[in-house]
């Protein structure tokens, strides 16, 4: 990737994402460790969408499931107890919602390609909620 690339990733990753880490954080009612797999998602000549990309591919979906899920005190403790880990990637060229979630020993992956099928949001939060709620 080019410098475009790298600094459009820092300013998401110093900017929006904090907003974002502090809002799930909020939902969960702890810290929670979410790594972000940074280098994976940047794409040439897609910088100037990075804001407005990464948030609808991987963070509005999990935050609309995690707002949902805690929502009602059972629901919440489960997810508490039982999400460990978020990790945030693009390495095995998904694009389809039916493939992009995964939850294992705690670690809930998100993988998808960062700019593709960016508006396809609730598509990507039903089959998050129905991962994680097989999986909890």
């Amino acid at each position: 990737m080019g410098l475009r690339e790298k600094k459009a990733a820092k300013q998401y990753q110093e900017g929006t994402f904090v907003a974002l880490k502090e809002q799930i954080d909020s939902l969960l009612g702890f810290t929670i460790d979410i790594d972000v797999n940074w280098e994976s998602l940047q794409v040439d000549g897609y910088s100037e969408g990075y804001d407005e990309y990464w948030t609808k591919v991987y963070f509005r979906p999990l935050v609309n499931v995690l707002t949902e899920l805690c929502a009602d005190d059972f629901s919440k403790e489960a997810v508490v107890d039982g999400l460990k880990k978020i990790q945030i990637r693009n390495i095995s060229d998904i694009t389809s919602e039916m493939r992009w979630a995964s939850f294992e020993n705690g670690v809930l992956t998100l993988d998808h390609e960062s700019c593709t099928n960016v508006d396809f949001i609730d598509d990507r939060a039903r089959k998050l909620k129905e991962v994680l709620e097989d999986g909890l």
